[in-house]
């Protein structure tokens, strides 16, 4: 548990939250990752690099070749699996490296280099999918029986599912250059808002001038100062407003090119399109905004208590972040963050718990902030390598929360690669969100199950109520948002700025009710969400969440049972469909009830909150 007497002078608490951020070579190698585990320095990358480069044009050697038998496509199988390895060592390490400092340019050269070899490599591996397509379908049944694919079976019997949507050899290749183009839209975006988008300063709460940007007006949109919240709030949304028809031109560059891909792969909408590759019905994602949109009360009643807890006269959007009682949480080290990670994730088993401690001793994790490292959190790595944790620790309680998300990616990962060839080892971005999630749930639990005093209860059950509202509530009303927009597009109705600005605000007024001002700023909110430009993505995170809060619950309340069908679940990759290997978890995501019963968890910890308030 926390240690709050724990010694101000602990060197963990300065790294984590220091005046002024250490150079990178000044933090201990103990907090560092051990990226030499991949190459021992770059002399070996760049060795690695060019190998890889010479081979590539192996694998045309097998271009006409994939009918003469199996043991031909075996041996083309076996080299592109082999080459694609290395090109997953040789992609993390690079972005890896480059993260560890942005400043330092020797770094970024290699990243971007690979980057482009992983393009060239998938050109040169595109025609495998078309000649396979054009074998007559006997021959295909023939080799999906065939022992020696065994592991390339459940692909195999991909390709026949998606004939209809797979083109000529030719026509693959073409598309297959098109990748680039494909991501113009998104990259405009992202220089748009990162680069070019000048945010004005604002006051702080001790009235001090505050440069800001993006991440740092999301920051301040929880300031307990609803002077500085509003300031934030403004500040954020101005520019997206001044660059409104900019803005509208870049997603209306999607939302063409997703039509566009859609149309050529025969796909009856770019909501088929995006779901077919996971095999999911368009019908799951149809239920969830279904679902949601049929129980928005409880967000109505959420929006009431938040209004009368602040004590405001109107509610604004500026009021939705700051938490409803003071973080009790307060310099938590990083010592003490893995020790509330253990006791979290007890359930999980002693196995599980002690491979995370293995992991960590061992340099999964680069846990703290420096001078020039790139922002945020991850879980990363590839089959040849252990899994990695990228962290900016500043000793908060959402970090602790960040750590035990990111360790929930990494053990998925640890324990496909572990049990899984390269070939089906790969989850799906739809199970991945489940791993991370199930951690995150099991954590918050625990802290409230172990938490008598009424502050701390209070500022846990918010916590909830929070994640259920930004990850079920709000990510649900962005996948409604994206069916509508999309089904716009497809007919050849309105999608100017304007008309999104419409549709932005009639969601959020009936998402949050009555209780609160949806401020004519936030009309420009669908502009600033980076994950409109990966279509019907977003939806995931609220199914991922709901099947998770399931399979915590079950975990929690039925034991040993429970908790093998979810390690089992770990050791699946992508061995299955995620609908499958969700169902024989113990979830099934083809009903309502997952999501029925996080609107049922979100009801009862309400009800909680207005007794303690009482």
């Amino acid at each position: 548990m926390v240690n709050n007497k724990t010694d101000q002078c602990n060197p963990e608490l300065e790294l984590g939250n220091g005046a002024v951020l250490p150079e990178r070579e000044n933090i201990p190698d103990k907090y560092k990752w051990k990226l030499s585990d991949i190459y021992k320095d770059e002399v070996s990358w760049e060795d690695d690099f060019k190998l890889f480069k010479e081979r590539i044009s192996e694998i045309s050697s097998y271009s006409g070749r994939l009918g003469e038998g199996s043991e031909v496509l075996l041996e083309c199988f076996t080299l592109r699996d082999t080459l694609s390895v290395s090109l997953g060592k040789l992609i993390v390490y690079a972005h890896m490296k480059s993260h560890e400092d942005t400043s330092k340019s020797k770094y970024q050269g290699p990243a971007s280099k690979v980057s482009s070899l992983a393009v060239e490599f998938s050109a040169a591996a595109s025609f495998i999918t078309p000649e396979l397509l054009a074998l007559p379908e006997e021959t295909l049944a023939g080799y999906i029986n065939n022992p020696s694919l065994s592991e390339h079976a459940f692909a195999l019997r991909e390709l026949l599912r998606q004939r209809a949507h797979i083109l000529t050899q030719k026509e693959e290749a073409i598309l297959a250059k098109t990748g680039d183009m494909a991501g113009i839209a998104d990259n405009a975006f992202s220089m748009l808002t990162n680069a070019d988008m000048k945010f004005e300063s604002i006051k702080d709460e001790k009235g001090q001038s505050v440069e800001m940007s993006e991440e740092r007006a999301v920051s301040y949109l929880r300031s307990p100062k609803r002077k500085v919240r509003k300031a934030a709030f403004d500040s954020l949304y101005k520019p997206y407003a001044e660059m409104k028809n900019t803005l509208g031109a870049t997603f209306d560059g999607m939302l063409k090119s997703a039509k566009f891909y859609a149309e050529v792969r025969n796909y009856t909408s770019p909501l088929e399109a995006a779901l077919d590759g996971d095999n999911i019905p368009t019908s799951v994602y149809d239920r969830l905004v279904d679902t949601l949109e049929s129980n928005l009360e409880p967000m109505h009643r959420y929006m009431a208590i938040r209004k009368r807890v602040l004590k405001v006269k109107e509610l604004h959007m500026y009021d939705l972040y700051t938490p409803l009682t003071a973080d009790p949480y307060k310099d938590i080290s990083w010592t003490d963050a893995k020790g509330m990670m253990y006791e979290a994730l007890a359930p999980l088993g002693e196995k599980y718990i002690e491979q995370i401690k293995k992991g960590l001793d061992e340099g999964w994790a680069d846990v703290f902030p420096n001078k020039g490292k790139r922002s945020g959190a991850y879980s990363w790595g590839s089959y040849a390598t252990h899994p990695y944790i990228f962290m900016n620790y500043t000793n908060s309680l959402n970090d602790v929360s960040t750590l035990v998300h990111e360790m929930g990616h990494s053990m998925h990962s640890f324990y496909s690669r572990e049990n899984q060839p390269y070939a089906t080892a790969d989850y799906c971005i739809f199970t991945a969100e489940v791993a991370s999630t199930t951690n995150e749930v099991l954590f918050l639990s625990h802290l409230i199950s172990q938490t008598e005093n009424k502050k701390k209860r209070l500022y846990l059950l918010n916590r909830r109520l929070e994640n259920i509202r930004t990850t079920v509530y709000r990510q649900t009303m962005f996948a409604s948002f994206e069916r509508e927009v999309h089904r716009r597009a497809a007919l050849g109705e309105d999608t100017t700025p304007d008309a999104l600005c419409t549709l932005w605000y009639e969601l959020n007024r009936k998402y949050y009710g009555e209780d609160i001002v949806i401020d004519d700023a936030l009309k420009m909110e669908w502009a600033r969400i980076p994950h409109f430009y990966s279509p019907f993505y977003v939806y995931q995170y609220a199914t991922g969440f709901s099947a998770a809060t399931a399979l915590a619950s079950g975990i929690l309340e039925k034991g040993e049972c429970a908790r093998e069908k979810y390690l089992h679940f770990l050791t699946k990759g992508g061995s299955d469909y995620p609908i499958n290997l969700l169902r024989d978890a113990g979830v099934d995501m083809s009903t309502p009830e997952p999501v029925e019963k996080v609107i049922r968890i979100f009801g009862e910890t309400l009800t909680e909150t207005e007794k303690l308030l009482a």
